[in-house]
């Protein structure tokens, strides 16, 4: 199967320092190509990983000594990527916690998926996945 896995860009994966969607993320990549699978990770160029690595910005985000720096600015040009991209993947799985990928991927929800790994009680959130209902979602269990 070609899995695309879309990492947050705040670290690198797996993380060198705090950084646990991150690590989950590595598990999930590394796992999935020692099983075979055509893996390609979306994240920070400073990433180690067996699959295929598609560097969106130079450094994770944190470790970057530069003053000002633009989260969504960064996660928009790395779904740009991904979205030139998708027709090569069965699957992309997001680990986006803020929906921000939604609006690029409204053509295609039944070939993503995505795992939420921040807080779900923030008072924007449920709004705005009312507007995407189509999307699928993997909750982070024990």
């Amino acid at each position: 199967m070609r899995i695309a896995h879309v990492a947050p860009l705040h670290e690198s994966v797996p993380p060198r320092l705090y950084g646990g969607t991150e690590r989950i993320v590595s598990y999930l990549t590394e796992g999935l190509v020692e099983l075979g699978h055509d893996v390609t990770l979306f994240a920070s160029g400073d990433t180690k990983t067996s699959a295929k690595l598609v560097p969106c910005r130079e450094r994770a985000l944190r470790l970057d000594p530069r003053p000002l720096k633009s989260e969504t600015a960064a996660h928009l040009s790395m779904l740009s990527e991904v979205r030139k991209r998708a027709h090569d993947f069965d699957i992309i799985h997001f680990h986006l916690s803020h929906f921000l990928h939604f609006s690029f991927f409204e053509h295609m929800p039944e070939r993503t998926v995505t795992t939420p790994h921040g807080r779900l009680d923030y008072v924007d959130l449920a709004p705005a996945y009312e507007r995407f209902p189509r999307f699928p979602m993997i909750s982070v269990s024990r």
